[in-house]
């Protein structure tokens, strides 16, 4: 995945550097605009609110593209609920739910995720945030407040209009 960095340096209207991945790409005035890749690989979070297995639910999985999978970059979880409702594998970079959720309570967490080496702690990656979305359910049954409600309907009336 690209992601675009924010460093954007004046130069020359005609030179144009490139950046530390080599890619380079010209912008307005002669400005030459720097985009670094990052190596995160994941997709948009969602876990289903009321959850009550016996397991902890898979969220879903990070991955960095530099993970060559002989286990030497360990994966961190911080943020809203880390260590607490969200864990991570550190290994394989899979996080689970492992409380149930409940949307009308909390709708979403804001959690950051880093891949650092595991023998030095060195970051590998740089630490990125990403959103869990609670997904509703609808177990909230409607509530009826009296016994009787009478309503009319005009024949050929449009949709939502009642009198």
């Amino acid at each position: 995945m690209l992601y675009y960095s924010h460093a954007i340096t004046t130069e020359k209207l005609n030179h144009v550097r490139p950046s530390l991945h080599g890619h380079h790409e010209k912008g307005k005035e002669g400005q030459v605009l720097h985009r670094s890749k990052r190596g995160w690989v994941w997709n948009q979070f969602f876990v289903i609110e009321e959850y009550t297995g016996p397991d902890p639910v898979l969220v879903g999985r990070l991955h960095s593209d530099i993970d060559s999978g002989d286990g030497n970059i360990k994966y961190i979880l911080s943020g809203e609920g880390a260590g607490i409702i969200f864990v991570i594998d550190d290994k394989s970079g899979n996080i689970h739910a492992t409380k149930t959720l409940d949307r009308e309570e909390r709708a979403q967490y804001t959690l950051t995720a880093q891949a650092v080496d595991r023998n030095t702690n060195r970051p590998l990656e740089p630490p990125s945030e990403f959103i869990v979305k609670v997904q509703d359910i609808n177990d909230n049954p409607p509530e009826f407040l009296h016994e009787n409600y009478h309503a009319n309907v005009p024949e050929r009336s449009n949709v939502g209009k009642y009198s």
